[in-house]
């Protein structure tokens, strides 16, 4: 087992753990509008949805990170396991990961920006109503 599969077991462990974070774990539902195809017949291109979901650990952030700009003091934090994260459809989860990225809307929050750890086992999002 790898560095990453290691750290998605021990995440998701704590995750479930009533003794660690299971509290504190949410389901998470994100929503990606784009423009589709030109479609002649419609003069336009329209919009496809994409949505995707799994659970996450929502946070703020410290008070010296807040900036006022960048950071604002009501933006939120959210932690994804990055192997939990399924695109959906119509509500039922796919065998296909999803990336999460900047512009989503994430239980009704934007996200204004996505991070992932250094071996790709969790998504940070920072998210702004």
């Amino acid at each position: 087992m790898g560095m990453r599969e290691e750290l998605q077991a021990e995440m998701a462990e704590a995750f479930d753990d009533p003794d660690g974070l299971a509290d504190a774990v949410k389901p998470v539902t994100g929503v990606r509008k784009v423009a589709g195809e030109y479609d002649p017949d419609l003069g336009g291109a329209p919009e496809v949805t994409t949505t995707y979901g799994g659970r996450g650990v929502f946070g703020s952030y410290l008070a010296k990170e807040i900036d006022g700009s960048l950071i604002q003091t009501t933006d939120e934090k959210l932690l994804i396991l990055q192997n939990e994260l399924y695109l959906t459809v119509e509500g039922v989860p796919t065998a296909m990961i999803a990336e999460p990225k900047i512009g989503d809307i994430i239980d009704r929050k934007r996200a204004l920006n996505v991070s992932q750890d250094p071996v790709g086992a969790t998504w940070t999002i920072q998210l702004r109503v």
